[in-house]
């Protein structure tokens, strides 16, 4: 079945992209965290299609509803349920492929499995689903922030063959928040507007990279072998629809990397470097989490592709309705999702285990001043 992950906090979510609502339960939350309906919006925005011409322009009132899990204002330790009501699927968009299999999606692989399928907007392959983890991540912001003073944010590193560049201004996350591409450097704005401009008009798509940073994650969260910190966040960041990648700290740049390089030396005033993303033998070390994740390119095209249909046969596949260009663009707000719930997870499973281990002598800080010679 496979529609819930995490072991102490657990979340399982429900619902098709064109049925009545999609929902999720999250169990294992602690009592007392004060949370309101309201506190959901702005991470749900953050993902919602049509917020700019470059994503689709399907519009959800994405209004949230909590079922259960609070009782005035505090949550109470039983199971949080929420629900947001579907409001504006079109899916006689749908019409025309219900029968076949578009190339490069979940169409073919989902009959194989069910032989049956949904395929108003993908059911359950769509894009809509990553909604709800969404909600559930931002309880799970909420609390690492209150709890541990743990604060996740992502940012798009990579869209097509555009990489940030550093000539153009420097990295702020303030401007992350204030264009629709979660980009970290204002003045490539404009060429990223419109570098997507013509990428929609030709009727083709465009893969991205999205970068997420975990700051304050304490050193111990995390267990060998089985259980690694690392491990659970490639798994949960390659559940998301269309990733195909998923890399910790320097990842594959690594393979080219010398080991008197990568190897993050220490001293008493803190860690030279973070290549190993903050995470050792699977256990967080105490430095800024680091996970990028890769993003496919958009699979429903409106120009013409070779496909299948449920007769066995040969068609020429066009897909019609609203789709995103690059569903990476919106994608920041569902990495940072999964990993807070991942990090959730994992401080809960610590303290089950550990909690009475207390603090362990020395404490290396994250980051010590990095000198020109301890750069190399």
């Amino acid at each position: 079945m496979s529609n819930s992950f995490g072991r102490l906090l657990r979340v399982t979510t429900f619902g098709e992209s064109h049925g009545p609502a999609i929902g999720c339960v999250i169990d294992g939350c602690p009592p007392g965290l004060a949370i309101s309906e309201e506190e959901f919006a702005r991470d749900i925005e953050r993902r919602a299609t049509g917020r700019s011409r470059h994503t689709s322009q399907r519009r959800e009132t994405d209004a949230i509803e909590i079922l259960s899990g609070v009782h005035e204002g505090l949550t109470t330790g039983t199971p949080i349920a929420l629900l947001i009501r579907n409001t504006d699927a079109r899916s006689k968009d749908y019409n025309n492929i219900a029968a076949q299999f578009r190339p490069a999606h979940a169409d073919y692989t989902y009959w194989q499995k069910y032989g049956h399928r949904d395929p108003r907007g993908g059911g359950r392959s769509s894009a809509r689903e990553t909604t709800m983890r969404v909600a559930a991540g931002v309880i799970a912001k909420k609390w690492l922030a209150e709890r541990h003073g743990v604060t996740v944010r992502g940012h798009l590193s990579q869209l097509g063959e555009v990489l940030p560049d550093a000539s153009l201004g420097a990295f702020d996350w303030d401007v992350v928040e204030t264009n629709p591409f979660f980009w970290p450097i204002d003045a490539q704005v404009p060429a990223l507007e419109a570098y997507m401009d013509a990428l929609r008009k030709s009727g083709d798509s465009v893969g991205a990279r999205v970068t997420v940073v975990a700051d304050g994650v304490p050193p111990g969260w995390g267990e060998p072998i089985y259980g690694k910190l690392d491990g659970d966040l490639a798994a949960a960041m390659m559940s998301i629809n269309a990733v195909k990648g998923v890399e910790i700290g320097d990842g594959f740049a690594s393979v080219a990397q010398k080991g008197s390089f990568h190897r993050d030396e220490m001293t008493r005033d803190g860690f030279l470097s973070n290549h190993a993303g903050g995470i050792l033998g699977g256990i967080s070390s105490g430095q800024q989490v680091v996970c990028s994740v890769a993003f496919k390119p958009t699979s429903s095209l409106r120009l013409p592709g070779r496909g299948m249909n449920v007769l066995g046969e040969e068609v020429e596949v066009v897909t019609t309705g609203r789709h995103d260009p690059c569903v990476g663009i919106r994608a920041t707000p569902i990495c940072e999702a999964m990993m807070a719930l991942v990090l959730m997870d994992q401080a809960l499973r610590h303290r089950a285990q550990c909690g009475d281990v207390g603090e362990v002598s020395p404490r290396i800080p994250a980051t010590a001043i990095i000198t020109t010679d301890a750069k190399r």
